[in-house]
């Protein structure tokens, strides 16, 4: 027996519904929580009394000494601006000439690079320490910033490959008529096409480097004076803090200015998504 369009469509929408209700859910009580005092929180944290919320534990968090809260955002804005940066500059290249040279020896050598996102980041996290430490770069920015942006470039370089194969060889031609070399063909023609998919990848980079919390707290080390929202708020609440009015504030605090990146952006990450599915 068949089932009918509208009673499929109609399960498909209830479906989704409740799971993004399941998933809003630790988001609301994280946003609600944020306003009431630490009985209300113990006593019903699951509801609010908008006459007795009030801003004053949000603007204690962001006072708090010790935890700088622009400073930490400084810190993490200026990872997500280095780390793309660098991802999608040295990615570019690559992925140009791993899609316009379709041999076994550069197929093998794009599967070498993919087979990076399947390896969790903390597994590699100690070998990298020995590393950054013989180069003198453990407890340093640079070292952060370089290991997140290796991190970053199997993911950057699969989606820029697959992107620039369906990009028509006929550009790369008609470029090379007009004597253009293959830096000019890259950068002048094929690169302002691939906005779409570089606005996705910086995207999901920025969510990934903006919460990542293991990379920062090992490499720049707990006890330094550079700190990332993550390990701010980790440093400023305390692994065993019960004080409600501080824990939820500050996460609050930390999670704004992201949230409000992907939902302003989202549609670039769409329009990637969808524009790297279609064939040209």
């Amino acid at each position: 027996m068949r089932t009918s369009p509208r009673l499929a469509g109609t399960t498909r929408v209830a479906f989704v519904s409740l799971l993004s209700l399941f998933m809003l859910a630790p988001m609301y009580i994280l946003v609600i929580n944020a306003f009431k005092d630490q009985r209300a929180i113990l006593t019903s944290p699951f509801t609010i009394d908008l006459g007795s919320a009030t801003t004053k534990y949000l603007a204690d968090a962001w006072s708090n000494p010790d935890f700088s809260v622009p400073y930490g955002y400084a810190v993490t804005l200026l990872l997500v601006a280095a780390v793309n940066a660098l991802s999608i500059g040295v990615c570019t290249s690559a992925a140009y000439v791993l899609a316009r040279t379709p041999t076994r020896v550069f197929r093998l050598v794009l599967m070498f690079f993919v087979a990076g996102m399947f390896v969790p980041t903390q597994v590699i996290l100690i070998p990298v320490i020995f590393v950054l430490r013989e180069l003198g770069l453990m407890g340093t920015l640079p070292g952060l910033i370089l290991f997140l942006t290796a991190t970053t470039i199997p993911f950057t370089l699969f989606v820029f490959v697959g992107f620039i194969r369906m990009l028509p060889r006929a550009l790369d031609e008609a470029a090379a008529i007009d004597g253009a070399g293959a830096q000019y063909t890259l950068w002048r023609i094929i690169f302002p096409l691939m906005r779409p998919i570089v606005a996705t990848v910086f995207i999901l980079n920025a969510l990934s480097v903006w919460n990542d919390f293991a990379s920062p707290q090992v490499i720049l080390g707990p006890g330094s004076d550079v700190y990332t929202v993550t390990t701010g708020v980790y440093a400023a609440v305390g692994a065993y803090s019960a004080d409600y009015t501080k824990v939820f504030p500050t996460l609050l605090l930390a999670v704004i200015p992201i949230l409000v990146l992907f939902v302003v952006l989202q549609r670039h990450v769409m329009s990637g998504l969808a524009a790297g599915s279609v064939k040209g």
